[in-house]
């Protein structure tokens, strides 16, 4: 009897109610794909391929020449849709982003030449190099995945992702992005140097490969139909009660924290939410538990809140802040 008690609880622990064998397949044939090229990052990856699921766009902030580029266009190959990319200027205006109204000759009427927004993933390099006005393009976009221009709707083809990347503001030429931008943009990922010996290995499989060019060697994983079969797969992932409760708790301690000048707003609580999804279904569950959340809060909230000016002068770092009052609320459950 013992031991058929214990083989109905095994099958109860490993038997989900969401079939992700697939999805988990999926994404180990990005990671595996990513890694022939990229040397460590697993975090970074891990990020982008939980912002895909989630349906997010994602911040990516480091110093130049630490592979924040080649990473976001190497993982846009993992995927079976189109790519554009975006260098970001200071002269660059709205028109060169999402395109403009040309008068054609023949017809003698002005027709819409679609600017390079109009892609399924859109690689933005440097975004905060370009003044508020050419950033400000983006807002519609990358909240209601559509652009209204002379009055016409035009809806952006799924999927639509935007990878921007952009250097530490204090660096010369940089304009800090506004605060209604940032909370468009599900994570914040901060890219660090790579260790020794992973900057030993960059080493080396740069020598061996010679002049090949890296992208040559990513294949495709995704396309458009499974991408939407396994986000739907995430929406359906089971949330407690109790983790809506301890969700809200952390993102409302945000907004009277003494530490913090701004806190997040509902978007962020959103924001966790469907990251921790994501989350779980990458470790092949289909429920949600505390520890993903925590995994969440820390993308989802570092560009979202701002310090009170004297903790700032003090060199305190948004992250602490975060830690901080994820540990004074009671963890569920």
């Amino acid at each position: 009897m013992e031991n058929n008690i214990e083989d109905t609880n095994d099958d109860v622990q490993f038997n989900n109610r969401i079939p992700l064998e697939e999805l988990k397949n999926a994404v180990q044939e990005i990671k595996t794909q990513l890694a022939k090229i990229i040397i460590g990052q697993e975090e970074f990856i891990e990020l982008l391929i939980v912002s895909l699921l989630a349906n997010g766009h994602v911040l990516i902030e480091g110093v130049p020449g630490i592979a924040k580029t080649i990473t976001a266009k190497l993982f846009a190959r993992t995927l079976k849709t189109d790519f554009s990319r975006i260098q970001f200027t200071p002269d660059l205006m709205p028109s060169d982003v999402l395109g403009t109204s040309v008068l054609n000759m023949k017809t003698s009427e002005f027709e819409f030449k679609k600017g390079p927004i109009f892609s399924n993933i859109v690689l933005i390099d440097e975004i905060n190099r370009a003044p508020a006005k050419t950033q400000a393009a983006l807002f519609e976009v990358m909240e209601e995945r559509q652009i209204t221009m002379d009055g016409e709707r035009y809806i952006m083809e799924y999927p639509f992702m935007v990878l921007a990347t952009q250097n530490p503001v204090e660096q010369e030429g940089t304009y800090a992005l506004p605060e209604a931008q940032l909370d468009r943009f599900l994570f914040k990922i901060k890219v660090d140097y790579p260790k020794l010996k992973e900057e030993v290995i960059i080493l080396q499989s740069h020598h061996a490969r010679k002049n090949a060019m890296p992208k040559d060697e990513i294949e495709g994983v995704l396309n458009a139909e499974s991408l939407k079969k396994f986000r739907l797969q995430v929406q359906d992932i089971l949330i407690d009660e109790k983790l809506f409760m301890y969700i809200a708790q952390i993102v409302h301690n945000t907004r009277n924290h003494p530490h913090l000048y701004l806190g997040a707003s509902p978007r962020a609580s959103l924001a966790i939410m469907n990251a921790a999804k994501a989350f779980a279904a990458l470790e092949g569950r289909d429920f949600v538990t505390p520890d993903d959340v925590k995994k969440a809060l820390a993308p989802v909230l570092r560009h979202r809140i701002i310090l009170s000016p004297e903790r700032e002068m003090e060199g305190m770092t948004p992250e602490a802040v975060i830690d901080m009052i994820a540990q004074s609320v009671e963890i569920p459950r």
